[in-house]
């Protein structure tokens, strides 16, 4: 079951978190997977979609926002666009869009940010807008301050926290077929929360402490010090006494099942069969003449949903009922 742990370290201003998504994730490259017309992604690309779920839980879970937030990853290589969003609920979904080959082994700049131009974007869009109310969105490139190219999410991620933040954050990410996982430390703000959000915060107070608080610098460095390999194998436990056996941690009680990151799309089967009732039986047989049956995926999560004649007709069965409009597509 996936699952996220918060913890303080007492007495000083140093917060974490770890995500492990199971089920979550592996659901999300089941859809991909059993697409017929996409199939699975590259496994440098199921690794990066992962890792950016696993981020996004963690990002989200930072802040007090009730509405979604959307972790963008695009520019000009085979990978167009890799999202990963997450609702206040923790429910979760990822997808990506290829428009080439992606090559084994291919590392971050490989597949979004050939020509240097590649971008990652952090969206907050509010459940319930005030009118005129736009989502909050903040944008940074794929490179560091000297321009070269990063190869790594935590790295772009940890930019971006300095630089919308300005706290020191640390950040190790990785993902596999089965998990997808994620450790976050942070130096905690000088006061009130951080400004994701939009909220008010003294950017200066923050800035001056960037790397000098000892206590925050010590827990990094032993954050850092966690392997790909140990975040996606070990257990929560066992990775908190392993690096920080010295440190005294407060823990909060995990958050799992209903309360903690599970997958969720907003595509399902009655969606699907409201959008052919809107298309009418005659353009439904239309299409059954042609291919037997009638498919449609969701753009998003690579769910198919297949319809054959009786499914069909089904649909288009008078009822006493009256049926609520459909959409008139499918996101």
């Amino acid at each position: 079951m996936s699952e996220l742990h918060k913890f303080l370290f007492e007495g000083l201003p140093v917060r974490g978190m770890i995500v492990r998504l199971t089920d979550a994730w592996t659901e999300i490259l089941r859809r991909r997977s059993s697409n017929t017309g996409t199939g699975a992604y590259p496994v440098p690309v199921s690794e990066l979609l992962g890792e950016m779920a696993a981020a996004g839980v963690l990002m989200q879970s930072n802040i007090k926002f009730n509405g979604a937030l959307v972790l963008q990853v695009f520019g000009d290589g085979p990978v167009k666009v890799a999202v990963a969003e997450v609702q206040s609920d923790l429910g979760l979904r990822a997808t990506a869009t290829l428009v080439g080959e992606v090559p084994e082994g291919a590392r971050l700049s490989q597949m979004v940010n050939v020509g240097g131009g590649g971008r990652c974007a952090i969206t907050l869009d509010p459940k319930d807008r005030h009118p005129g109310q736009q989502p909050y969105q903040g944008v940074v490139p794929l490179h560091g301050d000297r321009h070269e190219k990063l190869e790594k999410l935590s790295d772009v991620l940890q930019h971006y926290m300095l630089q919308s933040e300005q706290l020191d954050t640390v950040l190790v990410l990785g993902a596999n077929d089965q998990v997808a996982a994620g450790l976050l430390i942070q130096r905690m703000p000088v006061k009130g929360e951080g400004n994701l959000a939009g909220e008010s915060l003294s950017h200066r107070e923050n800035e001056d402490q960037i790397g000098r608080n000892e206590d925050y610098n010590r827990i990094a460095h032993l954050a850092a010090s966690l392997t790909r390999e140990e975040l996606l194998t070990l257990d929560v436990d066992t990775i908190l006494r392993r690096l920080f056996w010295e440190e005294k941690l407060l823990r909060f009680e995990p958050q799992q099942g209903g309360s903690g990151p599970r997958f969720a799309c907003t595509c399902s089967r009655e969606r699907v069969g409201n959008m052919l009732r809107n298309l009418g039986a005659e353009e439904a047989e239309s299409i059954l003449a042609e291919r037997e049956t009638i498919e449609v995926g969701c753009e998003f999560c690579g769910q198919q949903y297949r319809f054959d004649a009786v499914d069909a007709a089904q649909l288009f069965v008078p009822s006493s009922a009256s049926q609520p409009p459909g959409p008139s597509g499918l996101h």
